[in-house]
């Protein structure tokens, strides 16, 4: 089987969205299936991925792709290079991530005649929201969110990384229920696992490089720097559980804009107590996360996933998370919450984790149990190809349907007695 992945991003780099497209398509290539992805033309190649990237924009070609005028030239160009693709390699299913990917693979559809399956993992415009891109109240909101809910009902099959996302598509949007499925992220639990006695002395190490003083508790965040990521309310939180507690450092592994937040937390009088990596590659976070004794995840988004919390629950650590659908769909009740947007919500259970340790402890072990038994990526693989051979099977059989003139009977119809 051969699938063209559609990826309007700059894969690969070393969060969200990008980990789901790397994890589904090692699956799917450890189950026989070609896979080729077409993306932007920045980003890190992977060894053992076919990456088909478009051609620089001549008059922007060094970029930080993101809610941004010129991605409208990113997806035109990444366009052409799909229908180039596809047109060469002929694939038998195209499978799209993001709706401008969505976009794109429903004219493909159209030209190549395969089924087309699309990766939702949030609302475009409550994603262009969250990134203060597009005002709810401005004239564009209409627009954008027409061509939004056209597209959610033009795949064949729609995976959610949610459940709550698959409510969203339905009932906000009106995608057909019928073709709507939740397929949740899934995590790497050999990879991503609690520390092995055998690494005390790695990680001592590790975490004396990373200037963590001896002695202090470590709560890690690992993903993406931005408000709506809820950065800024991490520091709030962290300032006043370091005022609780001086033997607190909070290690904050992701980008961009990390000398703005270091500078921050300077002035908030906490600076030696956090630490900032920049960017950290994906094959290092499980071993840096190896270094917490709690993990927080302030993710202010009510409508996309939050895949970080596999990898946090996969290492075995109690999380704290604000109160979305989200968090509750992957923590169930072995989470710590705070109100959503509440920075002394959130600091009040970081220190709740710290200060009960056992509790604690117990609580990353059931959460380390759900994902080894619900979110393993090599059972994801294993549904994500019976979802297409499925969706070909149903693509064949209508083919192969006889077409029949008007008044025109089949032959095997039941006759009427």
């Amino acid at each position: 089987m051969r699938v063209l992945m559609i990826a309007p991003t700059s894969f690969f780099n070393d969060y969200g969205c990008h980990v789901r497209i790397l994890e589904e398509a090692r699956a799917l290539q450890g189950l026989g299936v070609s896979v080729h992805i077409v993306t932007y033309y920045k980003g890190r190649d992977v060894p053992g991925l076919e990456i088909i990237r478009t051609p620089p924009l001549p008059w922007r070609s060094h970029y930080e792709v993101g809610s941004s005028r010129h991605k409208i030239a990113f997806d035109v160009y990444l366009s052409w290079t799909a229908l180039a693709a596809a047109l060469r390699w002929r694939p038998h299913l195209i499978h799209a991530h993001l709706h401008e990917g969505a976009l794109i693979g429903t004219v493909l559809r159209a030209l190549l005649g395969v089924p087309l399956i699309f990766d939702f993992q949030g609302s475009l415009t409550g994603e262009m929201i969250d990134h203060r891109f597009l005002n709810p109240d401005g004239p564009w909101y209409p627009l954008l969110r027409r061509l939004e809910v056209w597209i959610d009902r033009q795949p064949d099959l729609i995976l959610t990384s949610t459940v709550h996302g698959a409510w969203l598509l339905v009932e906000a949007f009106g995608a057909p229920p019928e073709r709507v499925v939740p397929f949740p992220d899934a995590v790497n639990t050999q990879t991503f696992r609690p520390a092995a006695p055998e690494e005390a002395p790695l990680l001592q190490g590790l975490r004396e490089g990373l200037g963590v003083p001896p002695g202090r508790r470590v709560v890690v965040y690992l993903g993406l720097l931005a408000p709506y990521q809820g950065t800024d309310l991490l520091l709030e939180a962290a300032a006043r559980v370091v005022a609780a507690d001086p033997q607190v450092h909070f290690l904050i592994m992701g980008f961009p804009g990390e000398p703005l937040y270091a500078a921050r937390a300077q002035a908030m009088g906490i600076g030696g107590h956090v630490t900032f990596t920049g960017r950290l590659p994906y094959e290092q976070a499980p071993l840096y996360l190896r270094l917490g004794d709690v993990a927080v995840a302030p993710k202010m988004s009510a409508t996309e996933g939050s895949g970080k919390l596999l990898n946090y629950m996969a290492t075995g650590l109690p999380v704290v998370a604000f109160d979305t659908p989200v968090s509750r769909e992957f923590l169930g009740e072995a989470g710590y919450y705070a109100r959503l947007g509440d920075a002394q919500g959130l600091a009040d259970q970081i220190l709740y984790a710290l200060r009960h340790p056992e509790e604690s402890h117990v609580r990353g072990q059931a959460l380390r149990e759900r994902a080894v038994s619900a979110y393993s990526w090599e059972a994801a693989g294993r549904r994500l190809l019976a979802l297409y051979q499925a969706l070909q099977g149903r693509a064949r059989r209508k083919k192969e349907a006889p077409i029949l003139l008007k008044g025109q009977v089949r032959r095997d119809a039941p006759r009427a007695r």
